[in-house]
């Protein structure tokens, strides 16, 4: 286990997630969200190739439709 921020908040997480990995894990749909990885916005494309280390920083944007 490894400690990252998520939306500014302290997480445990496993030590061997990507960034897609880590949102599924999370209950989230990797085609859904916008995630700043470090200060920088990740391409969709690049989230199964991007590893969560300790003490890396992520927000997480999630994507809801409505009317």
């Amino acid at each position: 286990m490894i400690e990252v921020t998520i939306n500014g908040d302290a997480r445990e997480v496993a030590g061997d997630l990507s960034v897609t990995a880590l949102l599924e894990s999370l209950g989230l749909r990797p085609q859904l969200v916008v995630v700043e990885h470090n200060r920088e916005i990740l391409d969709r494309s690049r989230y199964g190739e991007t590893p969560v280390r300790a003490g890396d920083n992520l927000e997480l944007v999630h994507f809801v439709g409505g009317g």
